[in-house]
Protein backbone atom coordinates (compact mmCIF):
# COMPACT_ATOMS: atom_id res chain seq x y z
CA UNK A 1 0.00 0.00 0.00
CA UNK A 2 1.00 3.55 -0.63
CA UNK A 3 2.04 5.70 2.38
CA UNK A 4 -0.48 8.33 1.26
CA UNK A 5 -3.24 5.75 1.93
CA UNK A 6 -2.11 5.46 5.56
CA UNK A 7 -2.46 9.24 5.98
CA UNK A 8 -6.06 9.09 4.72
CA UNK A 9 -6.89 6.25 7.13
CA UNK A 10 -5.66 8.28 10.13
CA UNK A 11 -8.30 10.98 9.59
CA UNK A 12 -11.35 10.07 11.71
CA UNK A 13 -14.71 9.66 10.00
CA UNK A 14 -17.54 11.91 11.12
CA UNK A 15 -21.25 11.19 10.78
CA UNK A 16 -22.84 14.40 9.45
CA UNK A 17 -26.33 12.97 8.90
CA UNK A 18 -28.02 9.68 9.68
CA UNK A 19 -31.36 8.34 8.55
CA UNK A 20 -33.04 5.03 9.21
CA UNK A 21 -31.04 3.12 6.57
CA UNK A 22 -28.07 5.26 5.54
CA UNK A 23 -25.69 7.83 6.92
CA UNK A 24 -23.57 10.54 5.32
CA UNK A 25 -19.94 10.45 6.35
CA UNK A 26 -17.06 12.91 6.02
CA UNK A 27 -13.44 11.79 6.31
CA UNK A 28 -11.01 14.58 5.53
CA UNK A 29 -12.12 16.00 2.17
CA UNK A 30 -14.17 12.91 1.25
CA UNK A 31 -17.94 12.71 1.58
CA UNK A 32 -19.57 9.32 1.20
CA UNK A 33 -22.59 7.26 2.16
CA UNK A 34 -22.63 4.05 4.16
CA UNK A 35 -25.37 1.69 5.29
CA UNK A 36 -26.56 2.32 8.83
CA UNK A 37 -27.26 -1.41 9.30
CA UNK A 38 -26.50 -4.80 7.72
CA UNK A 39 -22.76 -4.29 7.47
CA UNK A 40 -22.73 -2.56 4.07
CA UNK A 41 -22.83 -5.74 1.99
CA UNK A 42 -25.38 -6.64 -0.63
CA UNK A 43 -25.69 -9.74 -2.82
CA UNK A 44 -26.54 -9.78 -6.51
CA UNK A 45 -27.84 -13.17 -7.57
CA UNK A 46 -26.93 -14.70 -10.92
CA UNK A 47 -29.72 -17.21 -11.52
CA UNK A 48 -30.40 -19.35 -14.59
CA UNK A 49 -33.47 -21.61 -14.54
CA UNK A 50 -33.48 -25.25 -15.70
CA UNK A 51 -35.02 -23.96 -18.98
CA UNK A 52 -31.88 -21.79 -19.48
CA UNK A 53 -33.68 -18.52 -18.71
CA UNK A 54 -31.87 -15.74 -16.85
CA UNK A 55 -33.89 -14.17 -14.05
CA UNK A 56 -34.18 -10.38 -14.01
CA UNK A 57 -36.32 -8.10 -11.86
CA UNK A 58 -37.99 -4.85 -12.82
CA UNK A 59 -38.96 -2.22 -10.29
CA UNK A 60 -39.36 1.51 -9.79
CA UNK A 61 -36.35 3.05 -8.05
CA UNK A 62 -37.09 6.32 -6.27
CA UNK A 63 -33.54 7.82 -6.49
CA UNK A 64 -33.64 7.47 -10.30
CA UNK A 65 -37.35 8.24 -10.66
CA UNK A 66 -37.45 5.45 -13.22
CA UNK A 67 -38.12 1.75 -13.67
CA UNK A 68 -34.97 -0.34 -13.61
CA UNK A 69 -33.94 -3.79 -14.80
CA UNK A 70 -31.63 -5.59 -12.37
CA UNK A 71 -30.61 -9.06 -11.34
CA UNK A 72 -32.26 -10.11 -8.05
CA UNK A 73 -30.38 -8.56 -5.14
CA UNK A 74 -30.63 -7.63 -1.50
CA UNK A 75 -28.81 -6.71 1.66
CA UNK A 76 -26.93 -9.39 3.53
CA UNK A 77 -28.02 -9.72 7.15
CA UNK A 78 -30.76 -7.09 6.94
CA UNK A 79 -33.39 -9.45 8.35
CA UNK A 80 -31.34 -12.01 10.26
CA UNK A 81 -28.14 -10.68 11.84
CA UNK A 82 -25.19 -12.92 11.12
CA UNK A 83 -26.88 -14.54 8.13
CA UNK A 84 -24.35 -15.77 5.57
CA UNK A 85 -24.07 -14.27 2.10
CA UNK A 86 -25.25 -17.55 0.58
CA UNK A 87 -28.34 -17.85 2.80
CA UNK A 88 -29.21 -14.17 2.25
CA UNK A 89 -28.87 -14.60 -1.52
CA UNK A 90 -31.21 -17.61 -1.64
CA UNK A 91 -33.72 -15.82 0.62
CA UNK A 92 -33.67 -12.70 -1.60
CA UNK A 93 -33.93 -14.79 -4.78
CA UNK A 94 -37.05 -16.50 -3.49
CA UNK A 95 -38.61 -13.28 -2.14
CA UNK A 96 -38.05 -11.33 -5.35
CA UNK A 97 -38.53 -13.98 -8.04
CA UNK A 98 -40.42 -16.94 -6.56
CA UNK A 99 -37.47 -19.21 -7.38
CA UNK A 100 -35.27 -20.88 -4.78
CA UNK A 101 -31.87 -22.54 -5.16
CA UNK A 102 -30.23 -25.66 -3.79
CA UNK A 103 -26.83 -23.98 -3.74
CA UNK A 104 -25.30 -20.49 -3.74
CA UNK A 105 -21.65 -19.75 -4.49
CA UNK A 106 -19.97 -16.41 -3.82
CA UNK A 107 -17.96 -15.54 -6.93
CA UNK A 108 -16.45 -12.22 -5.87
CA UNK A 109 -16.99 -9.25 -3.57
CA UNK A 110 -16.21 -5.67 -4.58
CA UNK A 111 -17.31 -2.04 -4.18
CA UNK A 112 -20.43 -0.75 -5.92
CA UNK A 113 -19.37 2.89 -6.24
CA UNK A 114 -16.04 3.37 -4.48
CA UNK A 115 -16.01 7.16 -4.84
CA UNK A 116 -19.34 7.75 -3.13
CA UNK A 117 -20.26 4.73 -1.01
CA UNK A 118 -18.61 2.19 1.28
CA UNK A 119 -21.11 -0.49 0.18
CA UNK A 120 -19.77 -3.69 -1.33
CA UNK A 121 -21.61 -6.28 -3.39
CA UNK A 122 -21.15 -10.02 -3.58
CA UNK A 123 -21.84 -11.67 -6.93
CA UNK A 124 -23.50 -14.98 -6.06
CA UNK A 125 -24.23 -17.81 -8.51
CA UNK A 126 -27.41 -19.68 -7.58
CA UNK A 127 -27.80 -23.23 -8.91
CA UNK A 128 -30.34 -26.00 -8.61
CA UNK A 129 -33.22 -23.59 -9.18
CA UNK A 130 -36.85 -24.54 -8.74
CA UNK A 131 -40.02 -22.46 -8.78
CA UNK A 132 -41.71 -22.22 -5.37
CA UNK A 133 -43.90 -19.11 -5.61
CA UNK A 134 -44.78 -15.95 -7.47
CA UNK A 135 -42.08 -13.60 -6.17
CA UNK A 136 -42.69 -9.89 -6.46
CA UNK A 137 -40.83 -8.80 -3.33
CA UNK A 138 -41.99 -7.97 0.16
CA UNK A 139 -44.86 -5.65 1.07
CA UNK A 140 -42.89 -2.50 0.19
CA UNK A 141 -41.73 -3.74 -3.22
CA UNK A 142 -43.53 -4.01 -6.53
CA UNK A 143 -41.26 -6.31 -8.51
CA UNK A 144 -41.96 -7.74 -11.94
CA UNK A 145 -40.02 -10.92 -12.69
CA UNK A 146 -38.61 -11.54 -16.17
CA UNK A 147 -37.27 -14.97 -17.19
CA UNK A 148 -35.38 -14.34 -20.45
CA UNK A 149 -33.69 -17.01 -22.60
CA UNK A 150 -29.95 -16.80 -21.92
CA UNK A 151 -29.10 -16.73 -25.63
CA UNK A 152 -31.10 -13.52 -26.13
CA UNK A 153 -30.64 -11.87 -22.71
CA UNK A 154 -28.14 -9.22 -23.85
CA UNK A 155 -30.35 -8.22 -26.80
CA UNK A 156 -33.40 -8.07 -24.51
CA UNK A 157 -31.52 -5.80 -22.10
CA UNK A 158 -30.44 -3.50 -24.93
CA UNK A 159 -34.05 -3.32 -26.10
CA UNK A 160 -35.25 -2.44 -22.59
CA UNK A 161 -32.63 0.31 -22.40
CA UNK A 162 -33.95 1.66 -25.71
CA UNK A 163 -37.45 1.66 -24.19
CA UNK A 164 -36.24 4.02 -21.44
CA UNK A 165 -35.55 1.60 -18.61
CA UNK A 166 -32.51 2.24 -16.42
CA UNK A 167 -30.19 -0.78 -16.50
CA UNK A 168 -27.98 -1.65 -13.57
CA UNK A 169 -24.45 -1.77 -15.01
CA UNK A 170 -23.75 -4.89 -12.91
CA UNK A 171 -26.07 -6.78 -15.25
CA UNK A 172 -23.32 -7.03 -17.84
CA UNK A 173 -20.84 -8.45 -15.33
CA UNK A 174 -23.48 -10.92 -14.17
CA UNK A 175 -24.16 -12.09 -17.73
CA UNK A 176 -20.44 -12.58 -18.30
CA UNK A 177 -20.14 -14.61 -15.07
CA UNK A 178 -22.84 -17.02 -16.24
CA UNK A 179 -20.47 -18.37 -18.87
CA UNK A 180 -17.02 -17.60 -17.44
CA UNK A 181 -14.88 -18.18 -14.37
CA UNK A 182 -13.23 -15.09 -12.85
CA UNK A 183 -9.98 -15.78 -14.69
CA UNK A 184 -11.88 -15.48 -17.98
CA UNK A 185 -11.95 -19.12 -18.99
CA UNK A 186 -15.26 -20.48 -20.25
CA UNK A 187 -17.31 -22.22 -17.58
CA UNK A 188 -17.98 -25.85 -18.25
Amino acid sequence: MDERDDDKRKVPAEVVWQGKYQRMMVRGTWEYVERAHAGGLAAIIIAVTPDDDVLFVEQFRVPLQARTIEMPAGLVGDIHAGESIEVSAIRELEEETGWTADHAEVLMIGPTSSGSSSEKIAFVRATGLRKVGEGGGDGDEDITVHAIPRASAAAWLARKMGEGYELDAKLWAGLWMIDHTLDGTPRS
